[in-house]
């Protein structure tokens, strides 16, 4: 057992943490930061795009424009075909006038480069060469070399004689783009570096919303939770006009409905009880006066001719049958009116079970096993009422040997008293189980073999009434079908928690 509520206590964490895991809340923070983490990501890659472009752009551009001016004013003096010298002072004065970027000067085989250290051939292209002696205009790519970023600029130097022919020079400028690859990557780092502010805000922001949107939610669910115990007049308070707003005043008018329902049901419920009660308590006069009339009657039947005789048994019987219906009546009425007192005292179970068999001459029909000594604190009258009730039963619809067997047991939670009461008849049929405490029902008539008192069937109520009595002791009544070999039957157990007098507890 301890085993058991370890597991049982151990299991709440958990649920509660798969609550918090797939939460509500927690799937709004999520989404919140979902959607601020990519929209973060993708501003970034957004912005590193563009000022990337940008950057590369405006140097570009700066490249071009800077080569195209200086070639065009140093060019302005160079005669064509040049030398070597003539070729090496042309790059060198056109490096100077563009930010001394390494410059090369191609005429045919000749090949003069400004910074004669400079390793240019990994740098330009054939494809640039191609396009550049295309005479295309100027013309640009950028490279990698040896892992840094290059931007080579190149163009066809024309004559100034009107038709703009190629004289067969070719100039190329390589402007190392390492800064602005450093500036591009400085922005990228700043702009990361603004994600996680970015994504904790929107975590801050979730929580809120979260909590101005579950806070109706939970409102609603606790309101519910009341309403299913049974406080039928919990209710929540409407705020705003938006959805949460509709729902809680839906909620409102459902639980309205349910409460007027339901005081309209209990105020039909009290009504039948108090005409059951009415009704009962006016018959008991005019029953009384006709149990006498029948009690007279069968007394003198065997002086009345048979046909006469008979009528006067079946009236006396009937009669009685009738008054110990309106008891019953009664005694449910009390219980539904939770008007029943309990008179407990010390009682021996053993005597009472023995005196209510003898009380109504049936000791001589039921077989028992009684353990003595068996005292616990009962209201006697209902235990016999219990008795009577579950043997009559028995006798009523089982077959002989009709079993009755009290004794204790101890469980869990402390010491019960347990009574039996057995029969060997054909059981209870499929589906009598769950109903066969319910007021009023009747078993099938292959159960009902005549009764203890002859009067063919029961009022419908002896079951009722005993669970009632036992509920009242705080116990409960129990049934099952037993199969022993080809021999079948009911059992029904009384189980009463055992509450002892001091004196027996001494």
């Amino acid at each position: 057992m301890n085993r058991t509520g370890q597991g049982a206590r151990g299991a709440a964490p958990t649920g509660r943490a798969r609550r918090l895991v797939g939460g509500l809340r927690t799937r709004l923070v999520v989404t919140f930061v979902v959607v601020a983490l990519v929209s973060a990501v993708t501003a970034t890659a957004l912005a590193y795009r563009e000022a990337r472009t940008a950057v590369l752009q405006r140097t570009q551009n700066a490249a071009v424009n800077d080569l195209r001016e200086r070639v065009t004013a140093v060019a302005a003096d160079f005669d064509v075909p040049p030398d070597q010298q003539a070729l090496a002072r042309f790059a060198a004065k056109v490096s100077d006038g563009i930010g001394s970027r390494v410059v090369v000067v191609r005429y045919q085989d000749l090949v003069a480069v400004s910074d004669s250290l400079a390793d240019t051939e990994g740098r330009i292209t054939a494809e640039l060469r191609a396009a550049v002696r295309a005479g295309g205009g100027a013309r640009f790519q950028r490279v990698v070399w040896r892992g840094e970023p290059y931007l080579v600029v190149g163009m066809p130097v024309r004559y100034a004689d009107g038709d703009h022919r190629t004289s067969g020079l070719e100039v190329f400028a390589i402007t190392d783009l390492r800064a602005e690859r450093d500036d591009t990557a400085a922005l990228l780092d700043s702009v990361r570096a603004g994600v996680a502010p970015v994504v904790l805000l929107s975590a801050v922001l979730a929580l809120l919303a979260a909590g101005t949107v579950l806070r109706p939610v939970r409102k609603l669910g606790r309101a519910t939770r009341e309403l299913a115990a049974g406080d039928l007049g919990s209710r929540v308070a409407v705020t705003g006009h938006d959805e949460l707003a509709d729902l809680a005043r839906t909620f409102n008018e459902s639980a309205d409905a349910l409460q007027a329902s339901d005081a309209e049901l209990r105020e039909q419920e009290a009504k039948a009880r108090r005409f059951v009660a009415d009704v009962s308590h006016e018959l008991r006069t005019p029953l009384a006066a006709m149990t006498m009339v029948a009690t007279v009657l069968e007394e003198d039947a065997d002086q009345l001719p048979p046909d006469a005789a008979r009528a006067a048994r079946t009236v006396g019987a009937e009669t009685a049958r009738l008054a110990r219906l309106v008891e019953d009546l009664m005694e449910i009425s009390r219980f539904d009116a939770k008007a029943v007192r309990l008179n407990a005292t010390g009682t021996d179970l053993a005597d009472t079970v023995r005196a209510s068999l003898a009380l109504r001459g049936w000791t001589d029909r039921v077989r028992t096993d009684l353990q003595e000594d068996v005292r616990a604190v009962v209201d006697r009258r209902r235990i016999d009422v219990i008795v009577a009730n579950l043997v009559g039963n028995a006798l009523r619809h089982g077959a002989p040997p009709i079993t009755v067997t009290l004794g204790t047991a101890l469980a869990a939670d402390g010491e019960w008293v347990t009574l039996e009461v057995a029969d060997r008849g054909p059981g209870l049929p499929p589906g009598a189980r769950e109903r066969v405490f319910d007021r009023f029902y009747k078993a099938d008539e292959a159960r009902t073999r005549g009764t203890a008192d002859d009067s063919g069937q029961g009022s419908g109520l002896g079951t009722a009434i005993a669970l009632e009595n036992a509920r009242l002791h705080g116990g409960t009544i129990d049934v099952a079908d037993v199969a022993d070999g080809p021999r079948r039957g009911a059992v029904f157990t009384l189980r009463l928690p055992l509450r002892r007098t001091e004196e027996d507890a001494e």
